[in-house]
């Protein structure tokens, strides 16, 4: 427990406060790295004392997992988004896809603090396995595809890895470069995935 806990009462969380935290930790880390911010640095892009910040987070490990949990949901309600089981699987493959692609490019701050949060110390086992069950629905969508011969028959977390990974280095080379990606250009990486994994 932090001494500021002792100093300042207990209060419920102002959520507009809240979203400043993450918003100016999720640029602080794209700058920086995740190991390379502290509590202090947060609170000044977050523009609040630094006492406010440990009212709401009680050390920089609650306020990662914290965000890492709020960014994973929010990410996977994105995915499938226009996702209907009922769908022949391609189509709705595509809709995943094509959601992940486009989560990428618009939240691009939380897809790379989400990739940094994977293996890293600060990520406790609770959080992980919060996160795990989260994207659930991940791993049952290759599931599906494999029933049906839709895919190949590999393990899913390999498929999973080839999906999102060409998706993941497409966009941070875009980013980085200040390119725009064409619908060409989806149009071409969705296809090298799905020739990829297809059965």
């Amino acid at each position: 427990m932090n001494i500021y806990s002792f100093i300042c009462p207990v209060k419920p969380r102002d959520q507009h406060k809240t979203a400043q935290i993450f918003a100016a930790t999720l640029l602080l880390v794209r700058e920086n790295g995740l190991s390379g911010i502290t509590m202090s640095e947060i609170a000044k892009a977050a523009k609040i004392a630094t006492g406010t910040l440990y009212i709401y987070f009680e050390n920089k490990e609650t306020l990662i997992n914290e965000l890492f949990t709020e960014c994973r949901k929010s990410s996977v309600a994105i995915y499938f988004e226009g996702y209907h089981a009922e769908m022949p699987f391609k189509e709705g493959f595509r809709i995943v896809w094509n959601n992940l692609l486009q989560f990428r490019i618009d939240h691009f701050e939380k897809a790379v603090f989400m990739d940094q949060c994977y293996h890293s110390p600060f990520i406790t086992e609770t959080t992980k396995e919060l996160t795990k069950k989260m994207i659930h629905p991940l791993f049952k969508l290759v599931e599906t595809g494999k029933a049906i011969k839709a895919l190949k028959e590999l393990d899913n977390l390999m498929l999973l890895t080839y999906m999102v990974g060409g998706i993941n280095e497409y966009v941070k080379r875009s980013k980085y470069s200040a390119k725009k990606i064409t619908k060409q250009d989806a149009m071409h990486l969705f296809n090298l995935c799905w020739d990829g994994i297809k059965a």
